[in-house]
């Protein structure tokens, strides 16, 4: 028995050493010499995905890591690969080497133990992240503990037509009574799409007294009684949406070509520089705006985590790091590019990379960060998930 217990705690160690060490970054730069990395992320934007492809351009030519865009139209499906591989005891080389995540997928694979790490904090562009001022150390309340590293921050904005509609409208109630006085002209994306989701947590945000309470999880206590103003305004809006509420679009995708096409004059949008890019892009009439409403809009951070049972744990994180370098972010934030918002804090870089920043022309549409306001916090996961159930359950159709 003494031998086998010696046994034991020889291959404890080998196993526990097999993972690269996020603190010893000329190993892991060593470890990420040609590795592939397949990274799962959202693939329903060109632009989006033109941006993934670059950052494989450029990890790729300074690492010699390649990088493999897997192309989701919903997250959830690559944690339950995952946990399905875990099931199966496939603990190594597994199908998935990075995931875009937040919010309820990551609370699920965090909880589960499905997530290699803690490595965020230990990254080398770590340093250059505003961890006082941008929400990248929790996630939907959920305390990050490095185990994923965040690379855009986001937050919701309502994209209009100006030639239509003129005048923004600077809270639910208020959006509710031009909805009622323009009927057809406004919808949001079917949930359990992330961005209608969305759209449902920012009314019940704005039209509740004390919105604190969606910083805990729900319950069957307290659900109910939370929800009701929602469902209360939701009753009275859907009946005055595009098509009646009797179909919705797919994604937040779809509503920039319905603007362009007259059906709608108001949309939602989780990216304030999206729709500066969509006009760059010849996509939107360059009357749109944004804007957000008095009490401030959601916001959040957008991050990537590796599995635990990734085979190329190295290069993933390799693939994360170049996500925060100042140039990614530059690129980023562009709205030619994309227009998310950067993560990084403007005194710890560089003088030169500091005026690349900048220099970027955001775009007419895009609101300055003092225009931009408050950024409301994103309610607990829990609320999402019951949120877009019931909601289906109420108001669902058929795509």
């Amino acid at each position: 028995m003494k031998y086998l217990a010696f046994l034991a705690a020889l291959v404890a160690p080998v196993a526990a050493l097999s993972d690269p060490n996020p603190a010893d970054w000329d190993a892991v730069l060593a470890d990420a010499q040609g590795e592939t990395v397949y990274w799962n992320a959202w693939g329903g934007s060109t632009t989006t995905n033109d941006f993934l492809a670059w950052v494989g351009s450029r990890v790729v030519e300074d690492f010699g890591v390649t990088l493999e865009h897997v192309k989701l139209t919903d997250t959830a499906d690559a944690v339950t690969r995952v946990l399905s591989e875990k099931q199966a005891g496939e603990d190594s080389d597994g199908a998935i080497d990075l995931i875009w995540i937040n919010g309820a997928n990551f609370a699920a694979m965090k909880n589960a133990d499905l997530l290699f790490g803690p490595y965020a904090e230990q990254l080398p562009n770590w340093a250059l992240v505003d961890v006082a001022g941008k929400t990248v150390q929790s996630d939907f309340t959920v305390p990050v503990d490095g185990y994923e590293s965040p690379w855009a921050m986001a937050q919701v904005v309502f994209v209009h037509d100006t030639a239509d509609m003129p005048e923004r409208v600077g809270s639910m109630a208020a959006l509710l009574e031009w909805v009622k006085a323009n009927p057809g002209r406004f919808s949001y994306p079917q949930p359990p799409d992330f961005l209608g989701t969305t759209f449902l947590k920012q009314v019940l945000v704005d039209i509740l007294p004390d919105a604190s309470v969606l910083v805990a999880p729900a319950t069957d206590e307290n659900y109910a009684e939370v929800t009701a103003p929602l469902w209360a305004y939701l009753d009275e809006l859907t009946p005055y949406l595009w098509r009646e509420g009797k179909a919705y679009p797919a994604t937040g995708t779809a509503m920039f070509p319905m603007i362009t096409d007259e059906e709608i004059d108001l949309s939602i949008s989780f990216s304030p520089g999206a729709a500066s890019t969509a006009i760059a892009n010849f996509e939107l009439p360059d009357t749109v705006r944004t804007f957000v409403l008095d009490k401030g809009t959601i916001g959040n951070a957008s991050f990537v985590a590796i599995p635990y049972n990734s085979g190329s744990k190295a290069g993933a994180m390799v693939v994360a790091n170049f996500l925060m370098s100042p140039e990614a972010q530059a690129r980023a934030q562009d709205p030619a590019i994309l227009g998310y918002g950067t993560v990084l804090d403007m005194e710890a870089i560089s003088p030169d990379e500091r005026a690349v920043f900048e220099g970027l022309d955001l775009g007419i549409a895009t609101l300055t960060p003092a225009e931009l306001g408050t950024v409301q916090a994103e309610p607990h996961p829990s609320w999402a998930v019951r949120l877009a159930d019931d909601w289906a359950s109420r108001y669902g159709v058929a795509q």
